[in-house]
């Protein structure tokens, strides 16, 4: 399929077949579902993920030991977990799930619609490859065009990713420990 995806000032021109995106630089970045066998790889962009996050003013969004390799290890068995490639090296990771969030069943605003939705979360990116956010909502909204996503006040990076994506601020969320989060809601469709 040869695509051209807005995203709101974003311009992606695309041919994606067999969960490859090949850019407009014909650079051909894969996307894949996450085995096992490549949890030591997806541990260490987490590593890295975590020290930009704290070099960047959010030292409180990810601790030291979020997200666990349980949890990636149970996104992995759930089959919600993807790994980005360039040539054959691992560069992001990313989960995109559909259906129900819990939490977003309780919200300090209003989402833009209850269709059904996937959920971005938990992206990451060793920096050796610019555009990681840009490839994964561009694949994540071929799977379905309502997005939702949130993020800590905090991460100054997301927030400025999420707005130039053309995402629409909803509200606040709380996640399972109870700590506040932005949540965005992007429609393709609409």
């Amino acid at each position: 399929m040869v695509a051209c995806l807005h995203v709101g000032v974003l311009k992606f021109k695309f041919r994606y077949t067999e969960n490859r995106i090949y850019s407009q630089k014909n650079t051909v970045m894969e996307i894949r579902r996450t085995t096992l066998n490549d949890l030591t790889r997806v541990m260490e962009i987490y590593d890295i993920a975590r020290q930009f996050m704290k070099s960047t003013g959010n030292d409180t969004q990810w601790n030291d030991s979020y997200p666990s390799e349980n949890l990636i290890t149970s996104d992995i068995n759930d089959g919600v977990s993807y790994v980005i490639l360039d040539g054959e090296q691992i560069v992001g990771t990313f989960v995109f799930v559909e259906g129900e969030e819990p939490t977003y069943s309780a919200i300090d605003g209003c989402w833009l619609n209850e269709k059904p939705y996937g959920t971005i979360h938990r992206i990451a990116s060793d920096g050796s490859t610019k555009g990681i956010a840009d490839i994964c909502l561009s694949f994540c909204i071929m799977m379905n065009p309502n997005i939702r996503i949130d993020t800590h006040k905090n991460n100054s990076v997301m927030l400025s990713w999420i707005g130039r994506s053309g995402f629409k601020k909803c509200g606040i969320i709380r996640v399972s420990d109870g700590t506040p989060r932005y949540a965005f809601q992007l429609d393709e469709k609409n």
